[in-house]
């Protein structure tokens, strides 16, 4: 199998308190990561804490995309809820404006737009849903998702620029889908590492059965997601890094 062609760079979901919550350790993860997934309100998030990650993002210049996900907030956007096409579209374009407004006062691009959550699994299932999302999308922005699902073929049918993904803290079921776990579940870091060195070396992951399934990176461009939320976080993308730095070095993708 040829080597995958692009250089893997790491993203993680950020943003994620609401009021006086605090979720993930975002001062500490922010040296460590290429891009960010800003929540927009309806999972995790809201106005201030958007504004001052768009700020520290922008501190270290760091690559800004937004983090949609479904109105749950106490399942923290891990819920699946039955929702109209006309809703979804609607409340990508809602989430998707919302911090646009805050990236256009800081002077700052968006670069991408990433689902969170059950609305990730939901379009990776389901090419109506991800269909849906996809038309909330702007034009020209790329949308990161899971290579070889019915994400893929919606961005193609609707003509949207498509990243695949693959993911440091998240397990594979044997179908190729991720296991989304309501609350997070902590890491080896050895185990980390393992399971960010098969997938970026051999396009495949051990799935949860121990079976081997093939990830269809293909000519997309990559990136490894981690989340803020996991236990541990910090040494799990402290982990990813080393290994998708020794990656691209090896491969010579500066």
């Amino acid at each position: 199998m040829s080597p995958i062609k692009h250089k893997a760079v790491i993203n993680v979901d950020l943003g994620e308190g609401y009021g006086n919550l605090k979720c993930g350790p975002d001062e500490e993860l922010l040296p460590l990561i290429d891009i960010a997934n800003i929540a927009c309100g309806f999972h995790s998030g809201d106005p201030l804490i958007m504004s001052s990650t768009v700020r520290a993002c922008k501190a270290r210049n760091i690559l800004i995309g937004a983090h949609p996900g479904l109105p749950d907030l106490q399942g923290f956007g891990r819920r699946e809820m039955k929702l109209s096409p006309e809703e979804l579209t609607a409340l990508t374009i809602y989430q998707v404006g919302a911090l646009k407004g805050f990236l256009e006062v800081e002077g700052v691009k968006l670069n991408h737009v990433k689902p969170h959550g059950v609305l990730y699994g939901m379009m990776c299932r389901d090419l109506e849903v991800a269909k849906a999302v996809m038309r909330g999308v702007p034009k020209g922005v790329p949308v990161f998702g899971l290579a070889g699902t019915k994400m893929e073929e919606a961005a193609k049918e609707e003509g949207v620029e498509f990243w695949a993904e693959m993911y440091g803290d998240v397990k594979y079921s044997p179908d190729g889908m991720l296991v989304i776990d309501r609350v997070k579940k902590p890491w080896k870091n050895e185990d980390i590492e393992k399971h960010v060195t098969e997938q970026l070396t051999t396009e495949s992951v051990t799935a949860t059965d121990g079976s081997t399934v093939h990830l269809p990176v293909k000519d997309y461009p990559l990136s490894l997601c981690c989340h803020s939320d996991s236990p541990g976080c910090v040494e799990i993308v402290k982990t990813a890094r080393a290994v998708a730095d020794r990656f691209n070095e090896e491969h010579g993708y500066s």
